[in-house]
C-alpha cells in the first residue's frame, strides 16, 4: 500500500504557529495548486488543507509566508467528524513530512524556481527540511544589500 502526496502551489494566508497541550508545535495552512491546463478551458486551482507538526511546523511558520511558493512531500489523511447541525463530514489533508523552498525571495515568473523546480543550494543540492533539526537552516541578515 502506498499513501504519497507531492504538492507544489502557493501558500494562501501566513501560517500561524499553534502548541498541543503537550507543548508540540502544529501549524495548519492552504496550498493553491494549479491543475495542468486542458483544450479550451482555464486554468483550474485545487486548495489544499496541510497539516504539519513539531520542527517542520517551526519551519513552515519561519520561513514562509502568504504567497510563497512551497513544495510539500506528504500522506493525505482523512478524517470523519459530525458537524455542528448533525450532518456526517469528511475532510482530507496533507499531513506534510518535508517540505522545501521552490523559489527565491522577490523571484520572478520567469525563473526556474517559479515553474516549480526545487531551488539549489551552492552544493548542488536541493534547499529543503526533512523533519530535522531547525539548525540545519541559518537565517543570514545581509542588510539592504540584498543579491536578489
Amino acid at each position: 500500500m502506498l499513501n504519497k502526496a507531492i504538492l507544489v502551489g502557493r501558500i494562501t494566508a501566513d501560517p500561524e504557529l499553534r502548541h498541543t497541550p503537550n507543548n508540540i508545535a502544529v501549524t495548519s495552512f492552504t496550498v493553491a495548486v494549479n491543475r495542468p491546463y486542458s483544450r479550451n478551458a482555464e486554468r483550474q486551482t485545487d486548495f489544499i488543507d496541510i497539516v504539519a507538526w513539531r520542527s517542520t511546523a517551526e519551519f513552515v511558520c519561519r520561513y514562509f509566508h502568504k504567497g510563497n511558493a512551497i513544495a510539500i512531500d506528504g500522506r493525505i489523511q482523512v478524517s470523519n467528524y459530525t458537524d455542528k447541525d448533525g450532518n456526517k463530514r469528511r475532510r482530507f489533508e496533507v499531513l506534510a513530512d518535508n517540505v522545501s523552498f521552490v523559489e527565491g525571495k522577490n523571484a520572478s515568473g520567469a525563473s526556474p524556481a517559479a515553474a516549480g523546480e526545487p531551488v539549489q543550494s551552492q552544493t548542488g543540492a536541493p534547499v529543503s527540511f526533512e523533519s530535522g533539526n531547525m539548525d540545519d537552516f541559518e537565517e543570514i541578515d545581509l542588510g539592504d544589500d540584498l543579491p536578489f
